[in-house]
């Protein structure tokens, strides 16, 4: 087996930066008890004004004037390791985040998809870099190695054991894991590095310090099997950001709304899957939340895609009271089909597919007023078609002649003096059990201007003429 740990050195501090509309200015991470509360981390901006972990708070905020202090939240921390978890997801199969700090995946069933190791480190620092996450990444046979070697050196790649034991020699005892206290009992030894603790007696080494520590370092060589619990992903997307300032227009969610979007669109790509509705709950502080639902009409999952359309929604909402947070829930998410695309593709550059445009036209006028049409079997033309909210292709009608796209809601005369006869008569003689009878003689005629019509006129007779539709 190959391991591969993306070491995630900074995850808290990048977890509040990527979300955040100003990450250049200085933040800084406010951890501990209430009446000591100490900085637990800073930005690059915030370390160049002199703060720096561990530093008090009172020092701090008269050190630099407009330091933004978050508190350092476990469970946020949690909910983006579970996050990074998913979207690692795509790449493996067996995902772990028993390891503080680290995302464990298994890539050796993964590397003839997604190819040689090279390439495949690069797509994971590239979507890592886009995603917000600062990181280290190694790659070695075993889950505890693989770990050391990332915190020792970025970019290790190690396939063998024997290379394995040659590579984590150099690295010091402080930073190989070690249980309990045994690091600092090996340095007031002397013992500096794993390569004097792999030559040191292995029973001598076993009673001084315990059997944990040979059984920790068999992990650590690849020598004994690694039991890690593995991650599942959940059924549900669930995602909030605390926005720690009064929102009250829709522009300023725009922000957060990407990032969120970019989440699910992560999320979904691990699962290999879409989302049909989600839902954005606009967060008071005083008044329940504000729901905005986006449903779409076919699974999607690409992250601009999702945007523009939680966008469309979200500007049709009067924030009638200021947002203080933003939460995007997702539940429905069903298995995504990509469609079909021809091999040469002859679509514009800046043409939007139908799919896409559907979508951001519903976003933006409403689910009712984009629809589609289904033949009805009746021959009256305004009785010929019903609304469909679905997306499946109608069936072709059947129809004895030409029809019209632009159908007008009622006929109306036809104001030409002279219009010339290009078609018909077709004869529609039908309705009479519903009250609805018509007797009709239909013609495609063309005006004096050169337009194409369709109207119609009293049986037998060739006018006057009502207009009931244009051809294009």
């Amino acid at each position: 087996m190959l391991w591969a740990c993306l070491l995630l050195p900074h995850l808290a501090l990048d977890t509040v930066l990527r979300r955040h509309p100003s990450p250049e200015e200085p933040l800084a991470l406010v951890g501990g008890p209430r009446p000591r509360r100490v900085l637990s981390a800073v930005n690059e901006a915030a370390a160049a004004r002199g703060l720096h972990r561990g530093q008090p708070v009172a020092a701090a905020e008269a050190l630099c004037e407009g330091v933004r202090l978050v508190d350092d939240d476990p469970a946020r921390l949690a909910r983006a390791r579970d996050f990074l978890a998913a979207w690692t997801y795509r790449y493996s199969s067996q995902v772990s985040t028993a390891l503080p700090g680290a995302v464990l995946l298994e890539v050796q069933g993964s590397l003839g998809l997604f190819g040689p190791w090279p390439r495949f480190e690069a797509a994971l620092r590239e979507e890592l870099q886009a995603l917000g996450f600062r990181h280290r990444i190694a790659l070695a046979p075993s889950a505890v190695g693989a770990a050391v070697l990332a915190a020792h050196q970025d970019g290790l790649a190690v396939t063998s054991h024997e290379a394995l034991r040659r590579a984590l020699a150099s690295v010091p005892v402080a930073r190989a894991r070690l249980p309990g206290g045994v690091a600092p009992a090996l340095s007031r030894m002397a013992v500096r590095t794993l390569g004097q603790v792999f030559a040191l007696p292995r029973a001598a080494l076993g009673k001084r310090h315990g059997v944990e520590l040979l059984d920790h370092l068999d992990r650590l060589l690849g020598q004994a099997p690694e039991v890690l619990p593995l991650y599942q992903p959940p059924d549900v997307f669930d995602a909030k950001i605390e926005l720690n300032y009064d929102v009250e227009s829709s522009q300023a969610l725009l922000f957060p709304l990407r990032r969120l979007t970019a989440d699910l669109a992560a999320y979904l790509a691990g699962r290999d899957g879409g989302v049909a509705r989600f839902v954005l709950r606009l967060g008071h502080e005083d008044r329940p939340d504000t729901e905005v639902v986006v449903g779409l009409l076919a699974p999607e999952r690409q992250p601009g895609t999702l945007f523009e359309l939680a966008r469309g929604r979200l500007e049709r909402v009067a924030v009638s009271a200021p947002v203080r947070t933003l939460r995007l829930v997702a539940r429905e998410l069903p298995p995504f089909v990509p469609a079909a695309r021809e091999l040469f593709e002859a679509r514009p550059q800046q043409a939007v597919e139908w799919p896409a445009l559907r979508e951001r036209l519903r976003a933006r006028l409403g689910n009712e007023s984009v629809y589609g049409l289904d033949p009805v079997a009746d021959h009256r033309p305004e009785r010929s078609f019903k609304r469909r909210d679905g997306v499946a292709e109608p069936a072709p009608p059947a129809v004895c002649g030409p029809r019209p796209t632009w159908l007008l809601h009622r006929p109306v005369p036809l104001r030409d003096p002279a219009p010339r006869l290009l078609a018909g008569p077709e004869r529609i003689e039908t309705g009479w059990w519903d009250g609805g009878d018509v007797q009709r003689d239909y013609y495609v005629v063309e005006t004096s201007r050169g337009q194409r019509a369709w109207a119609f006129c009293a049986p037998g007779e060739r006018g006057p003429f009502m207009l009931h539709g244009w051809f294009a």
